[in-house]
């Protein structure tokens, strides 16, 4: 039993020991260098799906528009693609008329069906362009450069 606590007492305190002098003898001092992980910052491209994935996965935000749009029905869907589609053409078709020549904006009134734009010259190169629909009324401006 006493040869068993010296050998015990020598492990721990030899184990230590050898321990510490491996330890010792790896700590060396060598230059610290930054390497970006981040594509966007100079970091190995392979590593970008791989963030991206970590960060969706992680995210705990929904954007309400997107499950708004899940829950509308292929009709739906198609008939707003429509009305965006024929409201595209008839901005084109104003645009056209409020075009003078060399493609510039000539101030005036151009009535639609439902919209009057009316082209202001506020002096300077300035241009105010109000859109007001004829049905409920409201209206809305911006200000151009010439």
């Amino acid at each position: 039993m006493r040869f068993l606590n010296k050998t015990v007492y020598f492990l721990k305190t030899g184990g230590a020991v050898l321990l510490t002098g491996f330890w010792a003898t790896a700590a060396g001092a060598t230059e610290l260098v930054y390497a970006p992980v981040n594509p966007s910052f100079g970091g190995n491209p392979n590593n970008g799906q791989t963030l991206l994935n970590a960060a969706q996965a992680t995210n705990k935000h929904k954007d309400p528009a997107a499950t708004a749009l899940a829950q509308k029905s292929p009709l739906l869907q198609f008939n707003e693609m429509l009305e965006r589609s024929v409201l595209s053409q008839l901005a084109s078709a104003a645009t056209s008329n409020v075009l003078g020549p060399g493609g510039k904006l000539t101030p005036g009134t151009v009535e639609t069906g439902n919209f009057r734009i009316v082209i202001t010259d506020l002096g300077g190169g300035m241009l105010q362009i109000t859109t007001t629909d004829k049905v409920s009324g409201a209206s809305t401006s911006f200000v151009v450069g010439q």
